[in-house]
């Protein structure tokens, strides 16, 4: 055989080895971007979270609820629908042991969930932040810091805001064990459905979502 077919057999080698490792490449790069989209999948945050007819817990009877965070270690939300009262938004400032803006504005104080029943949560529009906040997604921030509460007051902050006293948690495997169980549904986290006005519509408006898909 001549040199001339030995160089012809290696090169033809070379290729065939070439297109080998391009795509065991291009298995892995995909495996590894289906693994990503199933992991954001199997993760929440940003979505609603829905109490079915069959929720058995009293206190998210008819809840629906923002979720805020969602990973392996557990997870948090916000109920969106159910107001407590509304206040002079100076009178939450002095609770917070912030001073009065001298502002007329009122502010609604809604039921965030049973945990931390003491803690406020403002969900907002991502439009204005503070170096604390967290934006989840879709325009959505959540805050804990009551600065922000002084910028509401003076006409400032966010254009769309709820403020919360209290969250939802679930350790870890718990909402996902809720979820099999049937306590809830979830759907997309719309900003028209998260800072809608009417709460007491809210649930059943979230309810006829539930055929949309994600």
């Amino acid at each position: 055989m001549s040199s001339l077919d030995h160089r012809n057999r290696f090169m033809a080698w070379i290729r065939v080895f070439a297109c080998c490792v391009l795509s065991l490449i291009a298995l892995t790069l995909a495996d590894h971007s289906s693994s990503a989209a199933a992991e954001r999948d199997r993760f929440l945050a940003g979505r609603l979270l829905v109490a079915t007819p069959e929720m058995n817990d009293p206190r998210f009877a008819e809840s629906v609820i923002y979720v805020v965070k969602h990973e392996s270690d557990g997870a948090m939300g916000l109920v969106i629908n159910k107001p407590m009262t509304k206040v002079p938004i100076d009178e939450l400032l002095k609770g917070f042991g912030l001073e009065s803006k001298n502002s007329k504005r009122g502010i609604v104080i809604h039921y965030g969930g049973p945990v931390g029943v003491r803690q406020g949560f403002l969900l907002h529009s991502d439009d204005s932040l503070l170096d604390s906040s967290t934006k989840v997604s879709d325009g959505v921030a959540m805050t804990a810091d009551a600065k922000l509460l002084e910028l509401i007051a003076r006409g400032k902050g966010p254009r769309r805001s709820l403020f919360m006293l209290g969250y939802a948690g679930w350790g870890p495997g718990q909402l996902e064990n809720e979820l099999k169980a049937n306590s809830w549904f979830v759907i997309r986290g719309e900003l028209s459905l998260i800072f809608g006005n009417d709460a007491d519509k809210k649930w059943r408006q979230a309810l006829d979502r539930r055929q949309i898909p994600l």
